[in-house]
């Protein structure tokens, strides 16, 4: 599996693990984790139950999850990537860019991605200057969007 936890060596301890189309669909199977091995950026599982190629096949593409009390705890105004997905990303002007789809982990920094009805996917990296605001409980991302991120004309089937 590819990792997304910044904690890796946690695999480990993790007895159970879940696994589902999507972190917000509350249906997921639980597996009992067998065994855990790194192989370069890769976590290698093994769940009960899985015993062969073909099995493993049908569970592609699926995530892994664990329970929240399993999961490292948060510091004061942190929070979990999953949490993100869904959010509406808004200009620091009010203007409503789209919703956040998907958080790319890449190497330097973060990138969200954005699906905006009037400017298709919409690419926006995480740094303290641009993600002004992320407000859990109203669900919206206040951004200062640097000039030239956004094409000059909206998406033409938006």
């Amino acid at each position: 599996m590819r990792i997304l936890t910044a904690y890796p060596e946690r695999l480990a301890s993790i007895e159970t693990v879940f696994l589902g189309e999507d972190p917000m669909q509350p249906r997921a199977t639980a597996y009992k984790l067998e065994q855990v091995r790194m192989h370069q950026n890769y976590g290698l599982l093994k769940l009960a139950g899985i015993d062969d190629r073909n099995q493993a096949e049908r569970l592609r593409a699926l995530y892994v999850m664990t329970t929240l009390d399993q999961a490292v705890p948060l510091e004061e105004d942190e929070f979990y990537l999953y949490e993100l997905i869904g959010m509406t990303v808004k200009t620091e002007d009010g203007q409503t860019l789209g919703t956040l789809r998907e958080v790319l982990e890449t190497g330097a920094n973060d990138v969200y991605i954005i699906d905006s009805p009037h400017y298709g996917e919409v690419l926006i990296p995480v740094l303290d200057d641009i993600i002004l605001k992320t407000d859990n409980d109203q669900g919206v991302l206040t951004v200062r969007l640097p000039q030239g991120l956004l094409p000059d004309s909206p998406a033409e089937d938006a």
